[in-house]
């Protein structure tokens, strides 16, 4: 594999964002779960150790920048319903999520789904999940003015003088910055090798309708949509049916609830700042699958890790990331005229958030974006049959 520090720097970015972001909502999903101390932390192992190996697994072999990750949305719906299940009933419940996620990947239906989706709307839908990154870098300013000021400035000059060198130099003065001020509490931390923990699975109707069906429904309509949609967006034709399959890994009974595709990760590894090449982006993915295995062998130790560094700085980095991505996303959803308006559409409603019947934003701005689409095509169609 060559190296680039590029390459690495933008690893590490998409881990140290993907696990600052969301970990505690795994440990509160387990513990929601009843899982003791040594359950949690299998958790942990099993979710690093399958991120880690499908990442560069499939990084490899298909030799683009395929990231995997834990579902956030269905962390959060866990944290809610886990607590009138048993352990046992909600690993089985995440086994079956896992078997219909990879069955959906070898039926091919999600694949065909995806073909019938304009890429203006795909577009729009990954400028409007990667919206609130670019809004919150500057939330920062009323907190830590000097640490955004200083960052954004390494990252204009960066982008003029060292294009694919700025988020390396952006990373680096940030780090400098908070070690000076004495923000990285890191003297405390004791490094553990983590283990995982067999849990027997137990299946109920009330697990499969309760946990199971929402679970994968949530991880395919807020994670795997658009990670696939991320990937077309910067150029790649994923084979679908493959990484859906692949993303189903059955590590449930050891805590892994449910593995995807990453979306807002992912478009860290993907940007022109990680080469200017697209065929050669894809070692990043491999450095973030490394990254990724050394934070599941040593567990709850990496996550406190992350958890030491400001947010501030997390947000700043991660918002300056994804910058070029938001402009690019922007650009091919609304340069066509014919699918404006249900870009338009599909990016405010997916920007909005707004979650409803167990359904992730992002789905609805699809959902409706290609209704208007479609409402539209057909009046055109229409209006040039009837021109004499």
């Amino acid at each position: 594999m060559p190296f680039a520090l590029p390459h690495l720097v933008a690893g590490f970015i998409a881990v140290m964002v993907g696990y600052t972001s969301s970990v505690i909502l795994i440990i509160q999903a387990a513990t929601a779960a009843g899982a003791d101390t040594a359950q949690v932390v299998s958790w942990l192992w099993t979710l690093g150790i399958g991120m880690g190996v499908s990442c560069i697994g499939l990084s490899l072999y298909y030799r683009m920048p395929v990231l995997t990750a834990w579902s956030t949305p269905g962390a959060a719906l866990l944290i809610t319903t886990l607590g009138n299940f048993t352990l046992a009933e909600a690993i089985g419940a995440f086994v079956i999520s896992s078997l219909l996620i990879t069955q959906c990947g070898i039926s091919g239906w999600f694949s065909r789904l995806m073909k019938h989706i304009p890429a203006p709307l795909a577009a729009a839908m990954l400028a409007g999940v990667l919206l609130r990154f670019g809004l919150d870098l500057f939330k920062v300013a009323p907190q830590d003015p000097l640490l955004l000021g200083t960052l954004l400035l390494t990252f204009l000059l960066g982008r003029h003088l060292w294009p694919r060198y700025t988020m390396v130099l952006v990373l680096g003065v940030g780090m400098l910055i908070c070690s000076g001020r004495g923000d990285l509490q890191l003297g405390t931390l004791h490094w553990q090798l983590a283990s995982p923990v067999w849990t027997w699975p137990a299946f109920s109707l009330d697990a499969l309708f309760g946990i199971a069906l929402p679970l994968f429904i949530v991880t395919m309509t807020s994670q795997n949509m658009p990670g696939i949609a991320i990937l077309r967006a910067h150029g790649y034709q994923p084979a679908t049916t493959s990484l859906i399959s692949w993303t189903g890994l059955l590590l449930s009974p050891f805590g892994g609830y449910a593995f995807n595709l990453a979306a807002i990760t992912a478009a860290i590894c993907m940007g022109k700042e990680v080469d200017p090449d697209i065929k050669r982006r894809w070692p990043a993915a491999v450095w973030a699958g490394c990254f990724y295995l050394v934070t599941g062998c040593f567990g709850a130790t990496v996550a406190a890790l992350f958890s030491a560094f400001p947010a501030a700085l997390v947000t700043s980095v991660a918002g300056l990331a994804l910058l070029g991505t938001i402009g690019s996303s922007l650009h091919s959803a609304l340069q066509q005229d014919e699918a404006r308006e249900a870009a338009l559409l599909t990016f405010i409603i997916t920007a909005s958030g707004i979650s409803l019947l167990g359904i992730a934003a992002a789905c609805w701005g699809l959902l409706i974006g290609l209704a208007i689409y479609q409402l539209q095509s057909y009046r055109q169609r229409n209006q040039l049959n009837l021109k004499p």
